[in-house]
């Protein structure tokens, strides 16, 4: 049993479990396999009153992002394509001259702001992972190594910081106090500001059977009725929204003061919103048949793996993102399956997937080893990926992406 961390709503079951996990951005090195490692159960649930799907908070977010966070942006291409696309837009939209103010919260290594910093417009980021920020620092990108909260927007409002447009990227769900992060937002925001938020949409989660993207560091996974729900608690306004492709299907939302009249509200949040409704997000039923689809993802996928190695076939991974790591110790896949997985972070290299013990090494062990099968773990740049990867034909390997449905190249 657990609150609705919006509405204090007390859900009494999880929809969805996917075992214990252990946290999945906790990479550890390769010679430190041997050491305990703590898992979490891994359940998700949806609150009756505003439908928010949720997970407990076994780690407080500001240990988990302030800590060693092994995740930077800027190492996909098609990744900060979208991005550029979008800062080109907002720009037209949004901005009127280059004294307007734009800050970014969960701003990374400064994968968006170095857009804005080369149009010559004010900027600041604010982001607690210390790795990247040292990097934004170095691109020029002033970024407060900070955990974003109502008092540090409080704060910036008393230095006379508020912004024309404040960006929220993939960073929403990862707060464990929506409603002080809220608060927070409306406090920082020009009386005639905008928020942008983008964020995985979780109708496509369910559609797709996106089980992956369920791990403890997300705790809140929003429909466009949820996100409209919390957002409305501190007087703010979705004028705007839109569908996305990205991360298996995501939404970007637009955002104002409530009292703001100088934008009106579009047909695409009430689109939006009836898709959503005709789909059944509205109902508890919908939620609860969701775990026998995933059983048979999973059911899928472990036919794979054991037909395959009961060929020999060598098998090794591409990528080592967090949904890796839901993925395979939810299936109980480990090194016995696969052999190792690569990443182009370096950071990331030397260490090893959570809960599993695979190891992760340079892309050049590929081409050395020359595997039967490579996973596509980051599936949702799969594409980019698989360009990459064309060698792998040269010895007749095929490429396997695990979701949204196995299929092999």
């Amino acid at each position: 049993m657990i609150h609705c961390r919006i509405c204090d709503q007390i859900i009494s079951a999880p929809f969805l479990s996917l075992g214990k996990s252990p946290l999945a951005n906790n990479y550890r090195k390769i010679n430190e396999d041997y050491k305990p490692e703590e898992f979490f159960p891994l359940a998700a649930y949806v609150c009756p009153r505003c439908f928010l799907v949720q997970l407990p908070a076994f780690q407080k977010a500001k240990k988990i992002f302030t800590k060693e966070y092994l995740y930077f942006s800027s190492y996909s291409q098609s990744w900060l394509s979208h991005i550029e696309k979008y800062v080109d837009v907002a720009i037209k939209r949004f901005l009127q001259n280059k004294k307007s103010f734009v800050i970014e919260i969960g701003s990374n290594d400064g994968y968006l702001l170095q857009y804005f910093l080369r149009k010559k417009y004010h900027i600041l980021g604010i982001d607690p992972a210390k790795q990247a920020v040292t990097k934004a620092r170095k691109k020029g990108i002033f970024t407060l190594s900070s955990f974003f909260s109502s008092g540090l927007a409080q704060s910036l409002r008393e230095k006379g910081k508020v912004a024309d447009l404040i960006i929220c990227n993939n960073v929403i769900p990862h707060n464990d106090d929506l409603l002080d992060f809220v608060k927070g937002l409306r406090i920082l925001l020009k009386d005639r500001g905008v928020i942008t938020a983008e964020f995985p949409h979780v109708y496509q989660l369910i559609r797709k059977k996106l089980f992956d993207t369920i791990y403890h560091e997300h705790f809140s996974y929003f429909s466009l009725s949820s996100a409209k729900f919390l957002f409305e608690l501190e007087e703010l306004s979705i004028f705007d929204a839109e569908e996305l492709p990205t991360h298996g299907g995501s939404l970007r939302l637009y955002i104002k003061h409530k009292s703001d009249s100088t934008k009106s509200i579009t047909r695409n949040v009430k689109k939006i919103i009836e898709k959503e409704k005709k789909f059944g997000l509205r109902t508890l039923r919908k939620y609860s048949s969701f775990k026998n689809e995933v059983l048979k993802v999973k059911f899928n996928l472990l036919e794979f793996f054991l037909t395959a190695k009961k060929k020999h076939m060598k098998i090794v991974g591409y990528g080592a993102p967090a949904k890796a790591a839901t993925l395979l110790n939810y299936c109980g896949i480990g090194k016995d399956f696969v052999d190792f997985t690569v990443d182009i972070i370096p950071q990331k290299q030397g260490k090893t997937i959570a809960g599993t013990g695979i190891p992760i090494f340079h892309p050049k062990e590929i081409v050395r080893y020359k595997p039967d099968y490579v996973i596509i773990f980051p599936w949702n740049i799969k594409e980019e990926i698989r360009k990459k990867l064309e060698y792998v034909k040269r010895w007749n390997g095929k490429l396997v992406i695990p979701l949204p449905k196995l299929k092999i190249y």
